[in-house]
């Protein structure tokens, strides 16, 4: 019979005994008459319908039923059998007595235990909740039991003979001694032990295993014959005298205390041994190349060892006699074990379980740091007797000296083990092959210690050999050779205008072109002097100005320098096609001896012979892609990569197009160089100087890793020196003193009525869709769910007619945008107006148009870009521009706008500031307003919090954003849709 929520209930946990999965619990409501009493009529309560019952329940009923709800045997089927079964059926495969799954059976158990153990501490924490036996016709609420809020003891007793030993257990409550034997009672939980005795349901002081307690529940005591005493003594009662009260007849137990002495031993760690599961951190890497060491933690206390347990207080030694036995009881001292246990930890040794493991190069030089400290702290330190091989544990050193030649900077080096020396070239050769020790003539191995892998690891993988087998590094690892110099980790002789590099405002002032038409600001005359500088010395570069600072400019200066030189070859200027029109326009204005040919079109001519009649080619990305086969063929003078961001994935056709054409020198520009990882970086910085970063897996390995995964500081500032002296980035804010100040608002705008209806259906339909998949294994449909719903609501969050074309009610951001679109025309200011939404742009056109309001628009199907910049630019009755974020981001001039309005932020920061910075540039007159329009109690608030949480490296390369999506944990995913 139902129970209706209208009416007045009950809540009860009922305790019954499945046939195969032991004791259980579930959950009912009751319905109460009159007088409060509780009826027959009941039906059970789950979180499918729990909430129903909202008013007679709590947050404790909700999670009671949660956990039980997981122990029913639908639900064990389901979660532990991947196919369609029905509960009989599987319980009879899986329980069979002859060929049943005893591990599965074993891992149901454990996981039932688990869930029962929280039930009860729930229900010992709660005493007012009700709690009954279900009778065998399934009555829920047949006999009441009370959870005890007392704690029982239990004692344990032996009485040894000349023939064997007598072993049983007393229980008291409340003083009273409790009779659990031969009555029903029954052991409903394990570990820790709960005892449900007629109407009482007992836990224990200390934590008693249930089954100690099973046997004796129709059982008066055990016997422990002769021959397997000694056997038993030690493997189980010492454990009881340990951990329980022990009554003993016919053996003493001792109580005994003494200081406890760490004592530290160490060994190699046999390849495949289950100690790997000691280590820190999952699998083999390169650090494990010539294996590992254990390190065994124990105390020693007067004449017994016992291993590391800093949760016993009393561990116990059994002593025979003949057949008398002692069991000698000894107080550990937990104060001191959990101090030496955390003096190790404070070293970089993390004991678990009495064992650490380190690789072999660290260990050792672990060793090396700490033995001194160690003894000086009372440890007794040891090698193994049971290691074959003898360990060197002496002194070494190393020293290195960098000299510059022309090309090159050559590396001697001295390394000494103890009085044995080894050529610095087969130290490195070693390190690069993972190998870390090697024998020395006195027959002990020697481990390279891990301070030189750390010091010189860019050392040894940037370095190469020549045939002589000496050791050289190429000039454009400058910042290497600087930071040994600084670190005094090697003494070194270099060229001092090549230092100046480190610091490029003391670079020498290099004339401009002869035929240059204009001035260069000071700071565009510096960035000038810095691609001439690079030039003077082979070296790459990236100028990565802020937006609209001139880096066009600075780059055209460079090029006609080089054409005054006497370049015999052209060289390659290579955009995003939208830039193509803007390169041309600033070459005729500024360069104009420069002869510019433009290669592109689907009539060009595929014939290189023709570059020699001019001095720079323009041509785009996909040109590049199409004709490489072609362009490959032509040895450019300069290839210049502008937006170089376009080929920041290294595996991409377009990146591995590029590498493929050749030049004498190479420049990329942009202002954003990285976008979503630090692999940006290498694919862009690998082009302009080849192997200044390594190899991509070693780039990876070495800094993307500990820098996206581990915001390792330590590693974003050795990238950066590396990387410091080919990279120029300037912010306007630096220098360009004279441009307007460009303000940013943020608008928060309240959903009309209808739209937040629309919203909160739509988030609540992807909330429970997402948490479902969270709870299915690996949890991998969630992230994609995850993008469309984010994608939906952030349409919704504008206007829903962008999800549903039929929807005909208002938007809270649609009138806000107009009615600030209107104050601004009213006030002759022009107003760039952005959306990575084409279908919001054109919500926005088709008002303007029942307005008969002029407008210019871009998105990227636009083929008149360029007529489009002029009318906007040009035309005064032409105050507004609508323009997809994506199309317009890049290379468009629009200083005319004075109002630059975001309509749905893009979650790169860096893509709107260069969208804002379409007007906020050289050339503005007028200060800028941004205006970024967000919805409140939207994604859009939640997701630029999140975000601006997220972030790890803000500014410390260059600029950048973690990837964001593949960031959220399930929690930031929740909090995302609540």
């Amino acid at each position: 019979m139902r129970v209706s929520p209208s009416d007045r209930f009950q809540i009860i946990y009922s305790v019954f005994e499945h046939q195969y999965l032991g004791h259980l619990f579930e959950s009912f409501v009751i319905k109460l008459d009159e007088k409060d009493r509780l009826t027959y009529q009941h039906q059970n309560i789950s979180h499918k319908n729990a909430k129903e019952f909202n008013k007679g329940l709590d947050d404790v009923d909700f999670e009671l039923i949660e956990l039980m709800d997981n122990i029913q045997q639908d639900v064990i089927v389901k979660k532990f059998f991947n196919k369609k079964i029905s509960p009989a059926d599987f319980f009879l495969k899986v329980y069979d007595k002859e060929k049943g799954d005893k591990l599965l059976q074993e891992t149901i158990q454990q996981y039932i235990e688990g869930k029962k153990t929280k039930i009860l501490n729930l229900l010992y924490e709660n005493p007012h909740k009700m709690v009954f036996i279900m009778g065998n016709d399934g009555e829920p609420a047949w006999k009441q039991v009370q959870v005890e809020p007392e704690k029982a003891k239990v004692l344990f007793h032996f009485f040894k003979n000349e023939d064997n030993t007598h072993y049983f257990p007393t229980v008291k409550h409340k003083d009273k001694k409790v009779e659990f034997q031969y009555n029903d009672s029954e052991v409903i939980c394990n570990y820790p032990a709960w005892l449900l005795t007629k109407d009482q349901l007992l836990t224990f002081e200390k934590e008693v295993d249930g089954k100690k307690l099973k046997p004796f529940l129709k059982k008066k005591f055990i016997v422990i014959p002769q021959n397997i005493e000694e056997k038993y003594y030690n493997n189980f009662v010492t454990n009881l005298v340990a951990n329980f009260d022990v009554h003993a007849q016919g053996f003493d137990i001792k109580t005994e205390q003494y200081n406890a002495v760490p004592l530290l031993t160490f060994s190699e760690l046999a390849e495949g041994s289950s100690m790997q599961l000691f280590s820190n951190g999952n699998g083999k890497n390169e650090d494990d190349a010539d294996g590992k060491l254990v390190f065994d933690l124990a105390f020693r206390y007067g004449d017994y060892k016992f291993s590391v347990d800093t949760q016993k207080k009393v561990s116990v030694k059994l002593e025979k006699n003949k057949n008398s036995y002692i069991f000698h009881r000894v107080r550990r001292d937990i104060d001191t074990e959990t101090k030496v246990i955390k003096f190790l930890k404070e070293k970089g040794m993390e004991v678990r379980h009495g064992k650490a493991v380190m690789p072999k190069a660290k260990a050792f030089q672990w060793l090396h740091d700490y033995e001194e400290e160690l003894k000086k702290s009372g440890f007794i330190f040891s090698q193994s007797q049971k290691d074959k091989k003898k360990f060197f544990l002496g002194t070494y050193s190393i020293n290195i000296e960098v000299k510059e030649t022309n090309d090159w900077f050559d590396i001697y080096a001295t390394v000494k083990f103890g009085d044995f020396e080894i050529p610095f070239v087969k130290l490195r050769k070693m390190i690069l092959k993972k190998q870390r020790e090697f024998e020395l003539p006195n027959g002990e191995i020697a481990v390279i210690p891990e301070e030189w892998v750390t010091q010189y690891a860019e050392l040894f993988a940037f370095s190469e050999e020549d045939e002589d087998e000496a050791v050289k590094l190429k000039k454009h690892h400058l910042a290497l050779v600087q930071e040994l110099q600084e670190d005094s980790q090697a003494k070194v002789s270099i060229d001092r205008k090549l230092e100046k590099l480190k610091h490029f405002e003391s670079i020498e002032d290099y004339p401009l072109p002869k035929s240059f038409n204009g001035d260069l600001r000071p700071y565009q005359k510096a960035g000038y002097n810095w691609l001439r500088f690079l030039n003077d010395y082979k070296f790459g570069g990236c100028l990565a100005d802020d937006m609209g600072l001139g880096k066009t400019v600075q780059t055209l200066a460079m090029l006609l320098d080089q054409k005054e030189k006497g370049a015999s070859n052209a060289s390659l200027l290579v955009m995003p096609t939208s830039l193509l029109y803007n390169w041309e326009m600033e070459a005729s204005k500024f360069t104009p001896d420069l002869k510019i040919f433009t290669y592109s079109g689907t009539n060009r001519d595929k014939n290189i012979e023709q570059f020699e009649d001019y001095d720079v080619i323009i041509t785009s990305y996909g040109i590049v892609r199409l004709d490489i086969d072609i362009l490959k063929e032509y040895y450019f003078n300069y290839i210049i990569l502008d937006e170089s961001q376009a080929i920041k994935n290294p595996t991409s056709n377009i990146s591995m197009a590029v590498r493929e054409l050749k030049s004498k020198s190479k420049v990329i520009l942009s202002g954003t160089p990285i976008e979503n990882s630090t692999m940006d970086l290498w694919s862009q910085m690998s082009f302009v100087n080849p192997g200044l970063l390594g190899s991509q897996s070693f780039f990876k390995k070495e800094f993307l890793n500990p820098i996206e995964k581990k915001q390792d500081e330590g590693k974003i500032k050795k990238l950066y020196s590396i990387i410091k002296p080919f990279i120029l980035r300037r912010e306007k804010s630096q220098v360009v003193t004279e441009l307007p100040e460009k303000i940013e608002q943020v608008r928060y705008i309240s959903m009309s009525p209808e739209q937040e209806k629309e919203y909160e259906e739509t988030k609540s339909y992807y909330r429970n869709r997402i948490l479902e998949e969270i709870e299915e294994p690996g949890g991998k449909n969630s992230q994609f769910t995850l993008l469309q719903g984010l994608t939906k609501l952030r349409l919704i969050a504008n206007h829903p007619k962008l999800v549903d074309e039929t929807y005909k009610k208002g938007s809270g951001k649609l009138d806000d945008v107009l009615e600030m679109l209107n104050d601004a025309i009213q006030n002759d200011h022009k107003v760039l107006i952005f959306s990575q939404f084409v279908k919001h742009l054109a919500i926005i056109k088709d008002h303007l148009d029942s307005k008969k309001m002029d407008y210019a628009y871009l998105d990227g199907s636009t083929k008149a870009r360029k007529s489009q910049v002029e009318l906007f630019q040009t035309n005064d009755h032409v105050k507004i521009f609508l323009i997809s974020l994506k199309a317009g981001g890049l290379g468009l001039n629009l200083t005319a706008a004075d109002y630059v309005f975001i309509l749905d932020p893009w979650w790169n920061p860096a893509i709107e500031a260069q969208a804002v910075d379409r007007a906020h540039r050289i050339g503005q007159k007028n200060t800028v307003f941004n205006y970024k329009f967000i919805t409140k109690n939207s994604v859009e608030e939640k997701i630029l919090r999140l975000q601006h949480a997220k972030k790890k490296l803000a500014s410390d390369l260059i600029t950048t954003e973690e990837s964001f999506i593949k960031s959220l944990s399930n929690e930031d995913i929740i909090s995302l849709l609540e």
